[in-house]
């Protein structure tokens, strides 16, 4: 990196001596050495090539900041101090790329921004990634309906109760903001009732016929969770019910790998690898169990051959097994080291 940092150096030791449109020109380069380079460069370096875009931008004018702004914004390890500098910028098109998508600009750069800056700023902020609460709390304080409006319908927003407060009090004879917070699921059932009292009556209807179509889904859901729970319940032992349901769950979702039942089986979790590779072999809990203690760990490496498993899970489950049962040694080589032959030799 030792050519790109002179150069840096080179380029903060004559921005004195430059014209704003030489200016323009370093600030380009020195974003394409930054673009190019970011995940090679230490934080000392980056904390050099911060400083120099500091010094740059002091200097040049609103386009280029603004296209400084647009580049460096979605980048998530843009140097912090360029970040701040740029998100405080009074004119829109420069704070505005940075405000809704700059990772590393801190917490307290945004509340200071929504403490002081203009409408636009504060729409930018509501349109985030992550809204933490104290930020949220400044937000729908502060702001006008639009960004109030915006940061209600962020899904990843946060709201302390104070925020709650704010909101339902802004919510007053505005049935769009009243909807879009009667319907956020975070929002606690007492606050409900009480934007409910101050609510239109065609809104009122709409958010109570809505609230009941969630309820109604959530209950469904977990009828059928606790359906089957009861199932497995009464037709395996106790200490497989929770196991076979969570089983069920991940391979409904797809989930249920060589890799997954390598995991359970790598942390010990014997209920969860013996209901895996129930599941993965169409065979009972019970006998997938009489697999498992099987001394010579035969029956292991013919069901994991039949249901395609690789050594290395297969290894796993049978570790696994030797300690649950303490497996003896036999013949100077362990129970899984003879396998281990047979496998790779095909010699059943």
């Amino acid at each position: 990196m030792g050519a790109p940092l002179e150069l840096i150096r080179e380029l903060d030791s004559s921005i004195v001596h430059s014209t704003d449109q030489r200016k323009s020109v370093m600030l380009r380069h020195l974003t394409d050495l930054f673009l190019v380079g970011s995940d090679q460069y230490s934080d000392d370096e980056i904390d050099l090539i911060d400083d120099v875009f500091v010094r740059l931008v002091a200097t040049i004018e609103q386009s280029s900041r603004a296209l400084l702004a647009i580049r460096l914004g979605p980048v998530p390890i843009a140097p912090p101090k360029i970040l701040r500098v740029l998100a405080c910028d009074d004119a829109i098109d420069v704070a505005s790329p940075v405000l809704t998508q700059a990772e590393r600009l801190d917490t307290e750069t945004l509340i200071e921004c929504a403490r002081t800056k203009n409408q636009e700023h504060l729409l930018a902020i509501s349109r985030r990634k992550a809204l933490p609460e104290a930020l949220t709390e400044v937000l729908v304080e502060r702001g006008d309906q639009q960004v109030v409006l915006s940061t209600a319908k962020n899904k990843a927003a946060k709201f302390s109760e104070k925020g709650f407060d704010t909101l339902i009090r802004r919510s007053r004879d505005d049935d769009a903001l009243t909807t879009c917070v009667g319907l956020r699921p975070d929002l606690p059932p007492q606050l409900f009732d009480r934007l409910l009292t101050a609510a239109s009556a065609k809104v009122r209807a709409t958010l109570v016929a809505e609230r009941e179509y969630i309820k109604s889904d959530i209950d469904r859901v977990v009828d059928e969770v606790t359906s089957r729970i009861e199932t497995t319940v009464a037709t395996q032992p106790l200490n497989y019910a929770a196991a076979q349901v969570l089983v069920e769950s991940i391979h409904r979702a797809g989930l249920l790998t060589s890799g997954k039942l390598q995991e359970f089986a790598s942390n010990g979790r014997f209920e969860e690898t013996v209901a895996a590779l129930s599941l993965m072999s169409n065979l009972p809990p019970a006998a997938i169990e009489q697999d498992m203690r099987d001394t010579n760990l035969q029956s292991l490496l013919v069901l994991a051959r039949a249901i395609g498993l690789s050594w290395e899970t297969t290894r796993s489950i049978m570790t696994l097994a030797a300690k649950r049962y303490r497996h003896s040694r036999g013949g100077g080589l362990s129970s899984i080291d003879r396998c281990r032959r047979v496998w790779f030799y095909n010699d059943f």
